[in-house]
């Protein structure tokens, strides 16, 4: 079975609860993916399926960009590890010019193009780390980056560089332990439901902020 196979036949079709007007290919309490262990996984060669989750950080950066078309219509666009590519298909149904999604797992890419596919829009999902290519894009959206020390040390240098360069780079954090004290203008806040299967609340307060050049 090939990736998209994998997927279909792993998830259900349902809407985030910020982003009704985005249908995506998830994970619920009804497929078997919800219930596999890590162990399962590993056995089968699977990384854990980040994908099949829309997490607070994506979802907060949709909404902000379905509710204000304007911040990236006619721009180019790239979705930083993008998961599912929710922020990628607000970008795309808001009228970008150019939308990316950038993956290293190779299931996260297949689920983005079916995903963005399942929204009739034009997503071109990139299958590899875009960390130090230069800038090609007017707004970088990165929704729940700083989860990792490793992940921010790898990032966030390229993603300042970015801003030195006039690109808009836009965080959006839950409050996760590694996102930057400092260099960091806020934009919006927004209430994003969630699961305890997912995070250690039912409610989580995910910032929007633009990242400075340091």
């Amino acid at each position: 079975m090939n990736a998209e196979g994998f997927i279909t036949a792993q998830t259900a079709i349902g809407t985030a609860p910020l982003v009704p007007e985005i249908r995506l290919h998830l994970a619920s309490e009804i497929t078997p993916i919800w219930h596999a262990s890590e162990e399962f996984l590993a056995r089968k060669g699977i990384e854990p399926p980040f994908w099949a989750f829309a997490w607070p950080g994506g979802q907060a950066l949709a909404r902000s960009i379905l509710d204000a078309p304007g911040l990236v219509r006619g721009r180019r666009v790239l979705d930083f590890a993008a998961g599912c590519g929710i922020a990628a298909i607000a970008a795309a149904q808001s009228g970008a010019a150019l939308v990316e999604a950038a993956e290293i797992d190779p299931m996260a890419v297949a689920a983005i193009r079916l995903n963005a596919a399942l929204n009739g829009v034009s997503v071109t999902a990139l299958a590899a780390d875009v960390v130090d290519s230069p800038p090609r894009w007017d707004v970088i959206l990165a929704g729940d980056v700083c989860y990792e020390a490793p992940m921010t040390a790898h990032i966030l240098p390229w993603l300042r560089a970015m801003a030195a360069a006039g690109v808009e780079v836009w965080l959006a954090d839950p409050g996760r332990a590694y996102l930057p004290r400092e260099g960091l203008e806020a934009l919006s806040r927004h209430a994003v439901p969630t699961s305890l299967e997912l995070e250690d609340r039912t409610l989580r307060e995910v910032t929007i902020a633009r990242l400075l050049p340091s």
